[in-house]
């Protein structure tokens, strides 16, 4: 086992080592206003307003992320046996794949950032290959503005210096987690290997408004989007079933109010509440806008899963295992505190989060709720290269079909490396466990638990 073990991190520190030829120096080249894709950006939410980058023309900037993981994990259930045939074959549909130790299929994103002019950067990211989409898929782009020059106008000048706006397809600013989630092959932020069980990520289109008292720490941001992960111009067909209505698409809203403070040299604080809102929708994704997939692979499929998938990949038929979507998919009125300490090289990141909604086909909302804690200390003291975390994440909501609420609870213990700026190793311990599901269901008496191993790359 000892042998495995030392085997399996020779292989991981090859695999990172041999991403770094392509973190070349004419990559270095400095944006205005932007979020580093390395170790700099760990911690960055909201793009600084601090002008201390010289416009000197247009530049484009290549970037990327890397992500290889390997996985050791086994699942278990008690679910009563449900049987159905395909073909001629009879399937437990509560019958668990059998997992085994191995290499899951690496996940890469590439991003463009272009500073178009003095304060203005677009930004255009693509997932290369994910477990979700083996095919290059494009993530979004949207122009970010921090300096309207251009319009010579001194009290739009002035305004400036303490707004940002971004307009286009990009990530929806609800809550915090999403600056610290594992996005496709950019996993370096995120000091533990899978995000939370209730992911909330998605891009629409749309336009956010950000205020930032650089003196006071305090900010506030509003927004409007579309409302939709894949957007469309054809008039709906379907009947909402609460209101007897043909289904309308009108644009979600979200906003977000914070102070964030380095307070003196060793102690950081910040804290933020936000909300998202949408009444109907085609398809409201804040809970499944992930277009790359879950990166624990294939917990909690089936053999009869996999056998009835219309998907040309097998693994895409349960690309989010692991996770938990509520189905908010109609109406979703989500809500999010977040709050982050950060003393010399210990942090905690916490969440709470309450969420209504439903499907076009309810008559009423359901509820979830969410709480997350990580606790993380890095280390040595001003270079934190290493760090150790605990991460507790449980999730409780009710669902259709099942008879009681449901609660899913996730233990995560944490280490990482990172060997330069652009290059880094981590590793995770994870047990997670399903409660309160109907006997017939496949989550009853659920559990997971194992080992992953991750070499990342970003630039």
């Amino acid at each position: 086992m000892k042998t495995k073990f030392y085997t399996l991190i020779s292989f991981l520190a090859l695999a990172a080592l041999s991403f770094a030829p392509v973190i070349v120096k004419a990559q270095e080249q400095q944006m205005q206003f932007f979020r580093p894709n390395n170790k700099l950006g760990i911690n960055v939410f909201e793009t600084s307003k601090k002008d201390t980058v010289k416009f000197t023309g247009l530049k484009v900037k290549v970037g990327g992320g890397f992500t290889m993981n390997f996985q050791s994990l086994r699942a278990s259930n008690t679910a009563t046996p449900v049987l159905k045939t395909v073909g001629t074959t009879v399937y437990n549909t509560n019958a668990l794949t059998p997992l085994i130790d191995g290499f899951n299929l690496p996940m890469a994103n590439m991003s463009f950032d272009v500073q178009l002019a003095d304060g203005v950067r677009l930004n255009l990211t693509s997932y290369l290959a994910t477990r979700h989409h083996e095919e290059t898929w494009v993530k979004g782009g949207y122009i970010q503005i921090d300096k309207v020059e251009f319009l010579h106008s001194e009290f739009l000048n002035r305004i400036m210096k303490s707004v940002t706006v971004t307009i286009g397809e990009s990530d929806i600013d609800y809550g915090d987690q999403h600056y610290r989630r594992s996005d496709g092959g950019n996993t370096i932020y995120n000091p533990f290997v899978e995000n939370y069980i209730m992911d909330e990520f998605s891009t629409e289109i749309g336009m956010h408004i950000y205020y930032k008292c650089a003196k006071t720490g305090l900010f506030a941001m509003g927004a409007i989007t579309n409302g939709e992960l894949n957007p469309t111009t054809i008039e709906s067909t379907k009947v909402d079933a609460e209101t007897g209505n043909i289904n309308k698409y009108p644009p979600a809203f979200l906003g977000k109010l914070g102070y964030d403070k380095q307070l003196n040299t060793d102690f950081r604080l910040r804290v933020t509440g936000s909300f998202y809102t949408v009444n109907s929708a085609n398809s409201s994704t804040l809970f499944g806008g992930d277009r790359s997939g879950s990166n624990y692979y294939n917990v909690f499929s089936t053999p009869y899963g996999a056998a009835t998938t219309t998907t040309t990949q097998a693994i895409d038929y349960n690309a989010f295992s692991g996770r938990f979507n509520p189905g908010f998919s109609q109406e979703n009125h989500s809500y999010m505190g977040n709050l982050f300490l950060k003393y010399k090289g210990l942090e905690f990141f916490g969440t709470a989060e309450t969420a209504k909604g439903r499907t076009i086909t309810e008559v009423s909302n359901r509820s979830a709720k969410q709480f997350a804690g990580d606790l993380i200390y890095r280390f040595p003291e001003n270079k934190e290269n290493f760090w150790v975390g605990y991460r507790y994440n449980t999730v409780s909501a009710t669902i259709v079909g099942n008879t009681t609420d449901v609660t899913i609870n996730r233990n995560v213990a944490s280490a990482g490396w990172f060997l330069t700026r652009n290059i880094m190793m981590k590793g995770e311990y994870v047990d997670q466990r399903y409660k309160d599901f109907d006997a017939t269901s496949l989550y009853n008496g659920g559990v997971f638990k194992g080992f992953m191993f991750s070499a990342v790359v970003g630039f």
